[in-house]
């Protein structure tokens, strides 16, 4: 069998697509993106498309399946949400220019771009109220760093990183994707399925510290980092690998990055991944964003105001005179209401100018994107004038310095652009009228040719002074002069013969063209095209002339959403019945009639009852802890207690108003939340090893301007076990750590360490008896529970009647075993009915009151006041008997 022939299409293919093997390949074909080989079986099954085949290589089928190019960017998300990456490869030329070469050349194709879970920039693809961050982590001998990026934004950050450090930081972070040495790949896997993000080999060249330095001075020109300020040889490590990727992926078209930002740890609070989980900052346990206390407090009005709530809650200061800041500039908002709206009002017309700015800078912009930029910078300068004569906070006055600079730009764009351009550069039409004297007159001519050759005959008449001069046209000669042959002669002499060309005579008519005639003919034919043409460049002017100005337009955004935040904080506080708090550097921490954020508003539109407020003060001197031990019972809301508290506390180091009458905030340097429990069956985890890993990392890592709450330590092993846990735990967060906690127990033991220890006191929630029911009042207090109620829940939850009545026969017998002795204990249970043959006899049939069955039949719409009062009289007397 002779040796099968590949296509000069297919090894133009096969080429390509060994270059990348490790993605799927988009291979533009006309409309079309086609997929070939196993890259087609893949993306068939993930995209729920047909598969279908094409040709054959090595004697079998080849299978295909394609998408189309307009409707490509939905395709695209629906790929990388499933951890696919994609080469997609563009016609370089048109087939026409492809035959000049010869009839069986092959059009020029080329991967364009590789996109990755960390590097989309399409509106589309994109949540626009969060950052998407492409992350790297580097190590040099003993030093780590950690670099991230957002290319949609350009926004670029690195910081020092202990490796134990790494989790928390994602955690904060959620980045979608990192990028860690091809070689080390596997030691960091895990972070997959724990962080859900998409794992980057890149080879260790790429994090060569030296070639890295010289990676970051070419990308923003400079001779030495020193401008932006001294790096170690670990952040220059991971800063250079993401330049390397992003030339990779974006095959060498860089996007608009700002300069490097260097953090530190000690400026914002530290909070691992499993307290920003239990505490629901940014997303719920199920998930999703509703149920968290971002969708609480989040009321901006831009998405560049949205993204930066978010990095706040995942960040909050440690800087007193920065919290102080933010909260001035709410303070400022919250007490003028009408300028507080006026703001709102014109910041909900702003677009989202970094990432339309990002769009441009990588050539993936369109018309849009320009209007974008001219919308938000001509709101920006109304913003700012709003603002005159006005004394502003310094953080709103900064902010403001930025808005009311970019005049000349507004007006280019204003004159350049009509007031709603196309979506697509290829759609034309979105340069306004009398911008360009050429476009116009190519316009005229594609949109009016016929009023244009209509005027020209008018002309051709007066200089020939022949009425029946005509213009027409045909397939063979396209425009032309026609006139009868009786005037003929006269067009054939001079002078008229040096401007009319003799083209045609038939039998009663003589056919002429001029110069000026067979130029329009070609200007209307190409009048279309050519005006495309004229609004690309004028496009490519006008994305220049914002890109030459892109730091300071970025200035702009900054300062826009920085006053977006702060009015959208003041708005929720107004609303919400929030308070400034007191924050400084003592060790205090007193918190009058706090709620809950989320939990409060679920409640207020579910229509329910008010939130209980409640106080807690854990205020210590410079070397005592302070330590509230609370018991009480399941369902009374000890949970909530601990939670709302940690919130509050991290609401006032965001900056933000908070849910109090009062609240004064001593700093605290760490957050740790042990709360609930699950397993982790992919690491080999049970819930207990969980809870123990949780709460090892907070006695060994919080330090003494901690606040640390825990819930129920010890609750996952034996009774004695679990209760030497928790007491030990304690004793170490109060000796070792000299910590602020909160700790909730079932174990009423411990109630005794607060007289044993300084530092602790106890509290309990409140409840109340009634008929053998418990009544959770939801309040906390000073002072110990003395049982924990469980039986009673048990009966709220639903358990059959015989469940509880035996529940409580054995709770009786273990109460007095435990008083009377273990041994004696033992006797008890040996003779309880759960171990005899004899069955616990069912519980008695309830009996209904008199009262309860004169109520049954009664509908209380239908009844006149008479018939109303005459009832009132009747149970009063059923009542007695």
């Amino acid at each position: 069998m002779s040796e099968e022939k590949v296509t000069p299409m297919m090894a133009q293919y096969l080429g390509l697509k060994a270059q990348y093997a490790d993605a799927l390949l988009f291979y533009r074909m006309g409309d079309f993106y086609e997929m070939f080989f196993e890259d087609a079986v893949a993306a068939a099954e993930a995209l729920d498309i047909a598969l279908t085949k094409r040709g054959k290589h090595e004697g079998n089928d080849i299978p295909m399946c394609g998408v189309p190019v307009h409707a490509s960017e939905g395709y695209l998300l629906s790929l990388i949400r499933k951890g696919f990456r994609v080469a997609v490869c563009e016609q370089m030329e048109n087939p026409a220019e492809a035959k000049k070469r010869g009839n069986k050349s092959v059009v020029k194709r080329d991967v364009v771009r590789l996109v990755t879970p960390g590097t989309l920039t399409e509106e589309a693809l994109l949540e626009a109220r969060r950052h998407n961050y492409l992350a790297a982590f580097a190590q040099v001998r003993d030093a780590c760093a950690l670099a991230w990026v957002d290319i949609s934004t350009g926004a670029f950050h690195v910081m020092p990183l202990p490796l134990v450090r790494l989790g928390p930081e994602l955690a904060r972070l959620s980045p979608s994707e990192l990028i860690v040495p091809d070689a080390k790949e596997g030691e960091f896997h895990y972070l997959v399925s724990e962080f859900g993000l998409a794992l980057t080999g890149l080879a260790r060249s790429a994090f060569d510290s030296t070639s890295a330095e010289k990676r970051i001075c070419q990308l923003f020109e400079i001779a030495t980092l020193d401008a932006f300020g001294t790096f170690s040889r670990a952040e220059v490590s991971a800063m250079g690998a993401l330049i390397e990727y992003l030339e990779i992926t974006q095959k060498g078209k860089l996007p608009l990055l700002r300069p490097p930002v260097k953090e530190a740890e000690a400026r914002t609070v530290q909070i691992d991944a499993a307290t920003r989980r239990n505490l629901e900052l940014t997303h719920s346990l199920n998930g999703g964003r509703a149920g968290s206390l971002l969708s609480v407090m989040d009321r901006t009005a831009t998405a560049a105001g949205a993204r930066l709530l978010e990095r706040r809650i995942s960040s909050p200061s440690r800087v007193s005179e920065t919290i102080k800041d933010r909260l001035d500039a709410i303070s400022f908002f919250h007490e003028a209401p009408q300028v507080m709206q006026d703001v709102r009002g014109l910041l909900r017309q702003i677009p989202d100018l970094d990432r339309a700015l990002s769009r441009l800078s990588l050539d993936r912009g369109g018309p849009r994107d320009l209007a974008a930029i001219r919308n938000g910078l001509a709101q920006a300068a109304t913003l700012s004038q709003r603002f005159t004569d006005t004394d502003l906070p310094i953080l709103i006055a900064d902010a403001q310095s930025g808005l009311d600079v970019h005049e000349m730009l507004t007006t280019l764009l204003d004159n350049a652009l009509v007031a709603e351009p196309p979506l697509m550069l290829r759609d034309g039409g979105f340069v306004a009228p009398q911008y360009d004297a050429e476009l116009d007159e190519a316009r005229t001519l594609r949109d009016e040719g016929r009023s244009v050759i209509a005027r020209m005959q008018q002309e051709f008449v007066a200089q020939t002074g022949i009425t029946a001069l005509k213009i027409k046209h045909n397939n063979v000669l396209g425009y032309f002069i026609e006139t009868t042959a009786t005037h003929a002669e006269k067009m054939l002499s001079p002078p008229f013969s040096y401007t009319f060309i003799h083209r045609q005579t038939t039998a009663n008519q003589v056919r002429f063209t001029t110069v000026a005639l067979s130029e329009m003919e070609t200007k209307i034919l190409n009048a279309g095209n050519h005006a495309l043409q004229i609004e690309k460049r004028i496009y490519e002017e006008l994305r220049q002339a914002i890109l030459e100005v892109a730091a300071e337009i970025s200035v702009t955004s900054a300062g826009l959403s920085e006053i977006d935040l702060a009015t959208s904080l003041a708005e929720v506080a107004q609303t919400e019945d929030w308070v400034r708090p007191v924050v400084d550097d003592s060790r205090a921490f007193e918190i009058t009639a706090g709620r809950h954020p989320v939990v409060e508003r679920a409640l207020a539109q579910q229509g329910g009852s008010a939130f209980i407020a409640n106080n807690c003060d854990l205020s210590a001197d410079a070397t005592a802890a302070n330590i509230w031990l609370l018991t009480g019972p399941n369902m009374a809301g000890k949970s909530t207690f601990l939670r709302q508290n940690a919130l509050i506390a991290l609401m006032a180091q965001i900056g933000s108003f908070v849910p109090a009458s009062h609240a004064h905030i001593g700093l605290i340097s760490q957050l740790f939340s042990r709360v609930g429990a699950s397993d982790d069956l992919a690491r080999g985890r049970s819930t207990f090893m969980v809870e123990m890993v949780e709460t090892a990392a907070i006695l060994n890592q919080a330090d003494d301007r901690a606040l640390v709450i825990l819930d129920e330590i010890g609750r996952g092993t034996a009774t004695y076990d679990g209760l030497s846990i928790a007491w030990a735990t304690l004793e170490h967060l109060h000796d070792v750590n000299r910590a602020r906690a909160l700790f909730a127990t079932h174990y009423h033991e411990m109630t005794s360490l607060a007289v044993k220890l300084d530092g602790v006191d106890n509290a309990t929630v409140a409840v109340k008896e009634w008929e053998g029911q418990v009544v959770f009042l939801h309040e906390v207090r000073k002072g110990a529970a003395d049982r924990s109620y469980g039986v009673q829940v048990a009966q709220l939850a639903g358990l059959p009647e015989s469940v509880i009545a035996r529940a409580r026969v054995v709770l009786d017998a273990l109460e007095k075993g435990e008083r009377e002795g273990g041994a004696k204990q033992k006797t008890l249970i040996d003779d309880l009915p759960l171990f005899s043959a004899i069955p616990t006899p069912p519980p008695a049939p309830a009996v209904k009151s008199a009262v309860e069955e004169s109520l049954r039949d009664i509908i209380p719409d239908e009844l006149t006041p008479r018939e109303a009062l005459d009832l009132i009289y009747k149970l009063k007397q059923a009542a007695k008997t």
